[in-house]
């Protein structure tokens, strides 16, 4: 079938039904709607195309009525049956909805009010963010709709009118757009209850809150029962960059904050934007911890967390201290994955941005990172790496700098670097080693993402576990264990000592690609500057990238 993903933006979610259906052998090509200026331009791209199915995984945009009229145009909308409007969401999370769902829709004149193909619903995991939520149970009853879509069209098949169907999650209807002082915070609030709302603001708009007389958006928190006694809206502690607020019940932890003004300034670790220099130590709870190690026998687990992925300077380091502190037990295995709804994309551009020098904080985050992997390749324990969710350029590189790799299904990889830079994290090393020079060689310079069971097929990782959180715990469990049985982890142990053998030292690769690096970001050969604000003001594309597009 020849299917146009029509989408707002080329996310994680686009990506992944991007790699399914070309997987599927379909013929596919993308048009990203912020490029055309006006309706006409887009209706003649898609002419022009004349797609056998249009569908829209992620999209803000209107869909042209000359589209939709002619060809069989579909919605993934992130809500059941029955929701209606921008904020589906936003309202479930604030309003602490135990169920939610998905709904593929046909396009018409009026916004999710189309008939229906498929719907999907799933259970709202409790305390979860929205960003975590979209990328985790929103993407996965995406790609069941987006099969069921599939099937119905080449069966024949039509959509069923919404009314005709009965509401999966009672109560859903059209709800208004929430804009952000609808997510204010009052310190005089439990803990539990600010943590809900900033979950439910996560990404934009975020939740507004009175700090010292100044106001601020605050992101990624986590609530305590602790009790300090202190004047609601306080700051009573500090974790790395995580600090601490007293609250009306509870203590409030909070990982990311931004200076809101005239405008909402850059959003960062929450101590760079917060004066929390006078706080006293508190341990951060494990939800909002950047590590937690655990150990089984000959068997260490770290799990790594970084709040969309991004790894600023003193993370990265704090992170090969982790790596290293737990390469001194007298282990034989060490596993290092991320959480359910975050690897790691590497180097943390907001940060970098931020900085009195940029140009300096960028050289010094990606030395700190390469610290990181260098830890891990060094290891003289069998490593393994996990892609626990989807990763991108640094973290990719990062996780096969490992002796073995595996995935969760349904994770997206995008092993490239597409910010003006030339990469480090010893990338000229791992991926070719993993995969040969060709085949790394495609991977860096075509910059498009695969699936986990595209990374297996060619070799970068070794194997790919199942998509449910606690199956894939399970599984990761048991490969560890059986890498640990005695003739495996002998065998292991002897490809890696070849894998050593048949390089050059890891200095080597290293300093060549640090030269490249310098040259990227202190003589901006490449645009990084440009293409690092322009990324982090999510700057609308210009065009289509010629490489998603039909010929």
């Amino acid at each position: 079938m020849k299917i146009l993903l029509l989408a707002s933006a080329f996310n994680g979610l686009t990506q992944r039904v991007w790699c399914t259906l070309r997987e599927q052998g379909h013929e596919v090509g993308v048009e990203l709607a912020p490029a055309y200026r006006a309706p006409e331009a887009l209706t003649r791209a898609v002419e022009r195309i004349d797609p056998d199915l249009i569908l829209c995984p992620f999209l803000k945009h209107r869909v042209p009525e000359e589209v939709w009229k002619r060809w069989t145009t579909v919605i993934v909308h992130p809500g059941p049956v029955g929701d209606r409007g921008p904020s589906s969401l936003d309202h479930t999370l604030l309003g602490q909805g135990p169920r939610w769902g998905v709904t593929a829709l046909s396009a018409v004149e009026e916004m999710d009010a189309g008939p229906v193909w498929a719907c999907s619903t799933f259970d709202v995991p409790e305390g979860v963010t929205k960003s975590a939520l979209y990328n985790s149970r929103v993407a996965d009853a995406a790609m069941d709709c987006v099969a069921t879509v599939l099937r119905k069209v080449e069966r024949g098949e039509r959509p069923v009118p919404a009314d005709e169907l009965p509401l999966p999650v009672p109560g859903t209807g059209e709800l208004p757009l929430l804009r952000r002082d609808a997510f204010a915070l009052d310190w005089r609030a439990s803990a539990t209850e600010l943590a809900r709302r900033i979950a439910a603001a996560d990404g934009a708009p975020g939740a507004p809150a009175l700090i010292d007389g100044r106001t601020y958006c605050l992101f990624d928190a986590a609530a305590t029962s602790e009790h300090t006694g202190a004047e609601p809206g306080a700051v009573v502690g500090r974790d790395c960059e995580s600090i601490a607020f007293a609250t009306g019940r509870g203590t409030l932890w909070v990982g990311y904050a931004a200076l809101l003004e005239k405008k909402r300034g850059p959003k960062l670790p929450a101590a760079m934007v917060i004066d929390a220099s006078s706080a006293p130590f508190k341990p951060a709870p494990e939800a909002i911890a950047e590590s937690v190690y655990r150990r089984e026998g000959d068997i260490g687990y770290l799990s790594i967390r970084s709040y969309n992925g991004a790894m600023h300077t003193e993370q990265c380091r704090r992170l090969t201290g982790a790596v290293e502190k737990a390469l001194t037990e007298d282990t034989r295995i060490l596993v290092i994955t991320g959480t359910e709804h975050a690897f790691s994309n590497g180097i943390h551009l907001g940060v970098i941005d931020a900085a009195p020098d940029p140009a300096a904080e960028a050289w010094d985050n990606i030395n700190a990172i390469d610290e990181l992997c260098l830890a891990i390749a060094q290891a003289e324990q069998l490593t393994v790496a996990a892609f626990s969710a989807n990763a991108g350029a640094g973290g990719v590189m990062a996780a096969l700098c490992a002796d073995v790799t595996v995935a969760r299904d349904g994770t997206v990889l995008n092993p490239y670097y597409d910010m003006g830079i030339y990469g480090s994290e010893l990338h000229t090393w791992s991926v070719a080693n993993r995969v040969g020079e060709a085949t790394a060689a495609r991977l860096l310079g075509d910059k498009l993402p695969i699936s986990a069971a595209e990374a297996k097929q060619i070799g970068l990782i070794g194997a790919v576990g199942p998509r449910d959180w606690d199956e894939f715990q399970r599984w990761l469990r048991a490969v560890a264990i059986g890498y640990n049985e005695p003739v495996t982890r002998g065998r292991m142990f002897a490809a890696k000592a070849r894998r050593r053998a048949e390089s050059k030292p890891l200095s080597y690769y290293q300093t060549i690609e640090l030269a490249e690096m310098a040259r990227d970001m202190f003589d901006d050969r490449h645009g990084f500057h440009a293409k690092r604000r322009a990324f982090l003001g999510k700057s609308a594309p210009a065009e289509t990238p010629e490489k998603l597009r039909f010929p």
